[in-house]
């Protein structure tokens, strides 16, 4: 079974996603770090009132630029996306958890697949 997401759900369920696996530091054992340049950063802050984190990481993106997940430890090499990356691969992150986020029964472990399945394609830490 093949779920299809519209750019703005895949866009929610990946800002989602940010907020869940970030937020309490799920990713943090894998020697990865997501980043972005400063100056596209700072930019995309002043264009946002108040933002958490996560609403900064997303409006680089739409922006244009791209965010970049750093592998500090050289397992799979660094690894950068675009909004393009975000609207056609969440949907490929494994069913049960596109279906715990439609569901709305998501949590750090969903949040940390969809990342993954984004950035690198595929499951491959955890």
């Amino acid at each position: 079974m093949k779920i299809t997401l519209t750019p703005e759900e895949s866009e929610e369920f990946f800002h989602n996603a940010l907020c869940n696996a970030l937020g309490t530091g799920y990713m943090s054992g894998y020697g990865i770090e997501l980043t972005a340049i400063a100056s596209e950063y700072q930019e995309a802050k002043e264009k946002l009132n108040n933002p958490c984190y996560e609403d900064i990481l997303m409006q680089v993106l739409r922006d244009g630029n791209k965010l970049t997940m750093v592998d500090n430890e050289a397992v799979m090499g660094d690894v950068s996306i675009t909004l393009a990356d975000v609207h056609e691969r969440v949907q490929n992150t494994p069913l049960a958890h596109l279906v715990a986020m439609i569901n709305e029964t998501d949590d750090a472990e969903t949040a940390d697949a969809i990342i993954q399945t984004v950035f690198y394609q595929d499951i491959i830490f955890g």
